[in-house]
């Protein structure tokens, strides 16, 4: 087995995001490849979800919380990317905290780095930053990358949380790229946008021309580094499920991914860092849209995974376009080249989670290799601590 090398690339785009349409923009992309000088890669490609930058969720270098660098180790050639405003590829109309959301509470992070709390105006950038669109057409140039350097037909995409209302509406659209899909921890909002105004899903769409509602006119949020504590410890129910050490291991990895958020936020004196979260304006990705082709569980088998105590993913059904349910994205899968797990003792962020990421690792590994988990191939099941299935169907 040869050991991984590691390259950072900017992979050249033109964006679709309504803010610099048409611009020349950078992706990042690194890559640690396990097959290096060997035969053809098997190229993996990981996506984030909304707020946490790739890096830091991907490839966390504590101990052995690196996703990619694990599944690097046996012999796959992985690629992490950022879509645009997150982490290292480019990030427009962000730079300046006039634009981050309207409300007093947002504002008062700002002070006195930079200072805005003087500001009462309206934000210099009064949409949101990414939809659906822009993203899948970003996954798209990442993805003929990958398939040139690498000399594959086809790549197996592994996502988290957000993620999913990216890769799957991009499978269904391109199953002939596409070779299986893992979705850890999947947002998926059944009753969520069809279509973006006045298109149909799956047909080349113009961008919407129509700016979203008022109070979605900005192109991104900011959070904090007790705001990440307090979210994750409302999923954290079982003894020695995270290591002391993880809020401030996962907070330093994404500062080091955002120079310009870690120069903001908090009072006189050294600032406390704030993660700059892209606004994005979804569609393509619920209960109608997931059986489209019959290309899910199909053309391109399905593996979710998601935790039992994760507080983000399962909401209750009169939220409207806020309703998510994990079980629902299963039913929804057309083909029977599906599987979901629920495992104990596992929260949102089970990808730094003491067991759970050991088990994360594991799995996408038999899942890549195998086409199975736990020696199942399809269904749904609960995993207990002590790895027993039990059935959900």
């Amino acid at each position: 087995m040869a050991t991984p090398t590691l390259k950072d690339y900017y992979v050249d785009h033109t964006s679709t995001m309504p803010a610099n349409a048409g611009d020349p923009v950078k992706l990042f992309v690194r890559r640690r490849n396990g097959t290096p000088g060997g035969d053809q890669s098997r190229p993996v490609l990981m996506l984030h979800g909304r707020s946490v930058p790739a890096l830091a969720g991907f490839d966390l270098q504590y101990k052995k919380y690196s996703w990619a660098e694990e599944l690097a180790k046996k012999d796959y050639d992985v690629f992490v990317m950022e879509l645009q405003g997150s982490g290292l590829s480019t990030r427009p109309k962000m730079d300046d905290p006039k634009n981050v959301q309207p409300t007093e509470a947002q504002r008062g992070l700002l002070v006195p780095h930079p200072d805005a709390v003087r500001y009462d105006g309206p934000v210099n950038y009064a949409s949101q930053l990414n939809n659906s669109q822009s993203d899948w057409d970003e996954v798209d140039t990442v993805v003929d990358f990958i398939l040139e350097k690498t000399g594959a037909d086809q790549v197996d995409l592994i996502g988290w949380s957000a993620a999913s209302q990216v890769f799957g509406p991009y499978a269904i659209q391109n199953p002939g790229k596409v070779r299986s899909l893992f979705l850890l921890a999947p947002i998926f909002p059944p009753n969520g946008r069809a279509s973006a105004p006045g298109t149909d899903f799956g047909a080349p769409v113009p961008l919407p021309v129509s700016k979203p509602p008022a109070t979605f006119g900005f192109p991104m949020s900011v959070g904090t580094k007790d705001g990440l504590r307090a979210a994750w410890d409302k999923d954290v129910k079982c003894t020695d499920q995270r290591e002391s050490a993880m809020v401030d291991e996962v907070w330093k990895a994404m500062m080091a991914a955002d120079t310009v958020g870690a120069g903001w936020g908090g009072p006189a004196g050294p600032p406390q860092g704030l993660n700059r979260i892209r606004n994005s304006f979804w569609w393509g990705w619920n209960s109608t849209t997931v059986p489209l082709h019959g290309v899910l569980g199909d053309s391109v088998p399905v593996c979710i995974v998601y935790g039992e105590h994760d507080s983000t993913v399962n909401t209750a059904p009169n939220l409207g376009l806020l309703y998510f349910s994990v079980p629902e994205l299963y039913k929804a899968i057309p083909g029977p080249n599906k599987l979901m797990f629920k495992i104990a003792c596992a929260g949102h962020q089970a990808v730094w989670e003491k067991e759970a990421s050991k088990l994360l690792h594991t799995m996408s590994y038999h899942w890549l290799e195998f086409g199975k988990v736990e020696g199942a191939t399809s269904g749904s099941y609960e995993r207990d601590q002590d790895g027993v299935l039990t059935p959900l169907e």
